[in-house]
């Protein structure tokens, strides 16, 4: 049988690095990983979006602290990590990137909320970041901007070959629907319960260009298929390209932007971590000429339309059988097949703990509604601001 990322079970015949293990002493091919999360800025007692972003960036740069970036909406907040290796200084640095920030948001009266979409009733629509770039996305998308405002998770594997990270994402594409299932962290939208466990998967898929990444041959078959987008006027340009997997277009990673933003640091963490496990998984198989399953891409559509509703609690698509079959099950296979690199990069015992956390507790969107159901919706914002700010250790 062919080998690929469904039927890979066979251990790397490099030596692996428990946990815990000196940077100075792991393998020289192991991958950097690094992580963008975008936010939502609130004023808790008005239940409202507060368009403060300007004013929090400013707080930000005069605290000292790494500078933030805007997002598409004066409601919006984004922070990036450094690529790290070692997954305990992501988290790290993201649990102090989100304090830094919801500190910053403070002293100007609002809070930092990681949530997927804005899940009670806004009285007015967000206004644009005024840039010569949103300005000019606003013209081409029409009604679809501004929008409510939607809060993902993109994570960078370091993987400088675009051929290669080609490759890299065919072998992944299969997997993107439970890792986006994982990431689920939205079930309401304007005070109601959507039926959804992302609510964001729904609203931002409406974008030109935001689905499952085409199984391409190369680099240039890539590129070639961009420019026919581009051509076409569904992009402005390469940076809005919106496929669940994609070569970044400014740093020489894969980059996956399947997930909601986390609710805790934790929940990003975990989440890179599996990604990289799986890019370092097909990694392999590419370096050793493995062609990964075309996977039709009408399946692949259905399957992230059932993880966006259903998240860990119902059915996506098993890349193993070709069938769709339990979330939980498929996650389970996702976790045994790139065991072999989380050993090897030291994160096979972080991302066990992680996944038994997420069996029993649910994604985001299943502690939400288990917020709801027990206090009441005017308990959710409170919750959401401060899981934010949760350490991961």
């Amino acid at each position: 049988m062919t080998e690929t990322l469904a039927g890979l079970t066979d251990p790397p015949t490099r030596p692996t690095v428990a946990a815990g293990a000196s940077r100075g002493r792991r393998p020289v091919d192991l991958v950097t990983v690094g992580v963008e999360e975008e936010f939502l800025l609130y004023d808790l007692a008005a239940a409202q979006p507060a368009q403060v972003a300007e004013r929090v960036m400013a707080a930000v740069a005069d605290a000292g602290r790494p500078p933030v970036q805007h997002e598409f909406l004066t409601t919006q907040i984004e922070i990036a990590s450094q690529p790290v290796l070692d997954l305990a200084d992501l988290g790290e640095e993201l649990s102090a990137l989100r304090r830094t920030v919801a500190t910053a948001a403070a002293t100007v009266g609002a809070a930092l909320v990681a949530v997927g979409a804005p899940p009670l009733a806004f009285d007015q629509t967000p206004r644009v970041f005024d840039t010569p770039r949103f300005r000019r996305m606003v013209t081409e998308v029409g009604a679809l901007a501004p929008g409510p405002g939607v809060c993902g998770t993109h994570i960078h594997v370091g993987i400088d070959d675009r051929d290669l990270g080609v490759q890299v994402i065919n072998h992944m594409r299969p997997w993107l629907p439970v890792l986006g299932a994982l990431g689920t962290n939205s079930p309401y939208f304007g005070g109601n319960d959507t039926g959804y466990a992302s609510w964001r998967a729904m609203v931002w898929g409406q974008w030109p260009s935001v689905e499952s990444p085409p199984h391409l041959r190369s680099a240039a078959d890539y590129d070639a298929t961009v420019a026919r987008l581009i051509d076409s006027g569904a992009l402005m340009d390469y940076g809005m390209l919106y496929w669940h997997a994609r070569l970044s277009a400014h740093v020489p990673t894969v980059e996956v932007r399947v997930g909601d933003v986390g609710l805790t640091a934790a929940d990003t963490v975990l989440a890179a971590a599996l990604v990289r496990a799986l890019a370092a998984t097909g990694l392999r198989l590419a370096r050793a000429g493995v062609m990964a399953d075309p996977v039709p891409h009408h399946v692949l559509s259905a399957a992230h339309w059932r993880s966006a509703r259903d998240g860990l609690r119902g059915h996506t698509f098993d890349p193993a059988t070709g069938a769709f079959a339990p979330t939980q099950r498929v996650l389970g296979r996702l976790v045994a097949l790139v065991t072999p690199e989380l050993r090897r990069h030291g994160d096979l015992g972080m991302v066990t703990v992680g996944v038994a956390r997420a069996r029993s507790q649910g994604a985001g969107a299943d502690r939400q509604r288990a917020v709801t159901q027990a206090a009441g919706a005017h308990a959710l914002l409170p919750y959401l601001a401060e899981q934010t700010v949760v350490p991961t250790r």
